[in-house]
């Protein structure tokens, strides 16, 4: 069992940054591929970046290329997404996600835990 709780939210304005964490609780964290997920109101939830067990290779969706860096601290149980350039669209609950396969790591089905989200509000 994994227990995920994500932090960092808050209100920003546009062209600003924040870094979301998300620590995890339990056994054997390097063993689980993480990802952070978003869901903007009235949306699906969509992928937005996902990191291997070692930190060694990284996936983001395409909206987020260039802007956003997930990374990872295996010895603090600790997965981060540094989001930088912020627009009014990446407004949305981020979801923090983990999962011992990577098979379906762009897929919210793809994982067995989920944190409880943590709110990102861009401003105009």
């Amino acid at each position: 069992q994994v227990q995920l709780v994500e932090s960092g939210g808050g209100l920003v304005q546009t062209g600003g940054s924040l870094r979301l964490s998300c620590v995890a609780s339990g056994r054997s964290f390097s063993t689980y591929f993480m990802g952070w997920f978003r869901q903007a109101p009235g949306k699906e939830r969509e992928f937005v970046a996902a990191i291997r067990w070692s930190g060694g290779y990284t996936y983001y969706a395409d909206s987020v290329k260039g802007r956003f860096t997930i990374s990872r601290d295996n010895a603090k149980n600790t997965v981060y997404l540094q989001m930088n350039s912020l627009i009014p669209e990446d407004t949305a609950v981020y979801y923090c996600a983990a999962d011992k396969s990577s098979s379906n790591y762009m897929r919210d089905t793809g994982y067995d835990y989920w944190g409880q989200g943590t709110q990102v509000t861009v401003s105009s």
